[in-house]
């Protein structure tokens, strides 16, 4: 993963993808991974060396270039500024050499044992199936809707969805409070009425519900905090400026306009 920044030969590890942290680099990778569904099982060198006061950073970009034109055109990633990432001089020959004694160690069959995963998948099956009963209570609230309407309801949305959007679009914590447990993805606008609901059939007996959910209509907030958001904003007639302040709403648009960027590559 990437180097730049880190001065820390000793904080180098040999790890599992989706136990990488503090590493640019390493987000927007695991970011496209989950996206089709890899969390986990990729081998990489990565520093867990944190950032902090009077350590390198991002270098300012030159005024000269933005006179040059849209410069965000040229970013790897979108509102990825294209600015100079410093880099200590000895620490990609550092990241070099532990890659190259990792594949000699593999290929040699030496024992190596990797630093352990995080073992989420049953946090995330259980986040799924919060947003599918969701889902289903929106489907039912229609006007007119008969009560079994939400039975064999598709939701678009896979584990490894979850897992971008809890761990990297909103860093593991919820977007109201921070708190990093219990946490769970709800529908952060109300739809309109009957919108949700996408019915295909063979115009004999079969039929096709699914919900027309996408990335950027989800949100990571506790358990508690979502069960009163679907009851006083999914449910019922408040705003979300009437249970929210403008910081966590202006927060929740910037992570919206992440995910739909990012959805392109689902």
């Amino acid at each position: 993963m990437g180097a730049g920044t880190k001065s820390d030969p000793t904080k180098i590890v040999v790890g599992d993808i989706g136990t990488s942290t503090d590493d640019g680099l390493s987000r927007a990778t695991r970011r496209r991974l989950k996206l089709v569904g890899v969390t986990a099982g990729i081998p990489v060198v990565y520093s867990t060396e944190k950032m902090g006061e009077g350590k390198a950073a991002l270098l300012p970009l030159p005024d000269e270039e933005f006179q040059k034109g849209s410069v965000g055109d040229l970013g790897p990633l979108p509102d990825f500024r294209v600015r100079i990432l410093p880099v200590l001089g000895t620490m990609p020959a550092v990241f070099g050499y532990t890659v190259a004694n990792h594949i000699i160690l593999k290929i040699t069959g030496y024992p190596l044992e990797y630093a352990q995963g995080k073992a989420r998948d049953k946090m995330y099956d259980g986040i799924l199936a919060f947003v599918q009963s969701s889902e289903e209570k929106i489907v039912r609230a229609s006007p007119g809707a008969p009560s079994d309407i939400g039975v064999g309801l598709k939701v678009p949305i896979t584990t490894g969805d979850i897992a971008f959007l809890v761990e990297e679009l909103y860093r593991g914590r919820s977007v109201v409070t921070g708190i990093p447990t219990k946490l769970v993805l709800v529908r952060w606008q109300k739809p309109a009425a009957g919108s949700t609901l996408v019915r295909i059939s063979d115009g004999e007996t079969t039929e096709q519900k699914s919900s027309n959910l996408k990335l950027r209509d989800l949100v990571c907030m506790t358990k508690d905090e979502a069960t009163r958001h679907q009851k006083e904003v999914l449910q019922g007639d408040k705003t979300l400026a009437d249970l929210y302040g403008p910081e966590v709403i202006e927060l929740v648009e910037r992570r919206q306009k992440e995910a739909g960027a990012y959805e392109q590559y689902r």
